[in-house]
């Protein structure tokens, strides 16, 4: 029960990071770019607080070679920066519905290249989900098609995937993801300073970023990092796939967004196939 609990305020938080970025970038105008960058740059500020809290410092190192350390901040960077490029275009269902389909696939591939044993049980309750995630965001004929922010997407799913991935063989979750988005945030530094920014820079926005940033990312990563050892890459995968139900179920409740019984059974449907996947034996 407590590893459900934690999984499932972990999967809050990351539904939160889309609802807090698609407000920022549509009704508080913020460039893409510049909110990434925020996101990062406050996660890592919060990541060093605590452990800055504990008494330790960051590891920039981390005890492992350039090329190594480089992975998971690649991972992050095409997740963070790939994420909020897409949702300046994409509607929002069809956005996460590429996200988490592509989280799906770089998971369970990773969970089978590394020869992971995974049971039928969660074969059956990924399938569950992805079918309810399926029927809950598919699109209609409405959504947007961009071709470039639909690649964006995929590149975002491509790099959680991987860092979730790399994040099972953590062996201090806090000072990882510190160091991660420490250099990330380095990184994003660079890049918005090449690239520039043409958004606003309202409160709201920013508000939004910071809050994004600090808590749902950086907090909630460490606590992801954390779990990771534990769920494994099969049910880390099928776990995620709530993240689409909660963040519209967030959008109903801050934007007003309907609430119709397909809703309501897919989410259902959904859930249910989290819940099989989660079980022990």
């Amino acid at each position: 029960m407590r590893l459900f609990l934690l999984t499932a305020l972990t999967m809050v938080a990351f539904a939160a990071n889309s609802v807090l970025n698609r407000v920022a970038l549509t009704d508080g105008g913020m460039d893409a770019e510049l909110f990434g960058l925020l996101r990062l740059v406050s996660g890592a500020a919060m990541l060093m607080l605590l452990l800055g809290l504990q008494g330790r410092r960051v590891d920039f190192g981390g005890g492992q070679s350039g090329w190594r350390q480089s992975w998971p901040v690649l991972a992050l960077l095409a997740y963070i920066f790939g994420f909020s490029a897409a949702y300046a275009a994409l509607d929002p269902g069809f956005g996460a519905l590429i996200l988490f389909s592509v989280v799906q696939i770089t998971m369970f591939a990773g969970a089978l290249l590394a020869h992971e044993t995974v049971p039928t049980s969660r074969w059956i309750g990924a399938g569950l989900a992805l079918a309810g995630l399926g029927w809950l965001l598919w699109p209609g004929g409405e959504g947007v098609r961009s071709g470039p922010h639909i690649v964006a997407m995929a590149g975002a799913g491509i790099g959680w995937g991987i860092y979730s991935l790399l994040g099972r063989t953590a062996g201090d979750p806090l000072q990882a993801t510190a160091v991660n988005f420490l250099w990330a945030a380095i990184a994003g530094l660079f890049w918005v300073a090449i690239a520039g920014t043409s958004g606003t820079w309202s409160a709201q926005s920013i508000l939004l970023a910071v809050v994004s940033g600090a808590v749902m990312s950086g907090m909630g990563y460490a606590l992801w990092y954390h779990l990771l050892p534990t769920l494994g890459a099969a049910r880390a995968a099928v776990a995620q796939l709530s993240v689409p139900v909660i963040a519209l179920m967030g959008g109903a409740f801050f934007v007003q967004e309907p609430l119709t019984l397909r809703f309501v059974l897919a989410s259902t449907l959904v859930m249910g196939g989290v819940l099989v996947s989660l079980r022990r034996g």
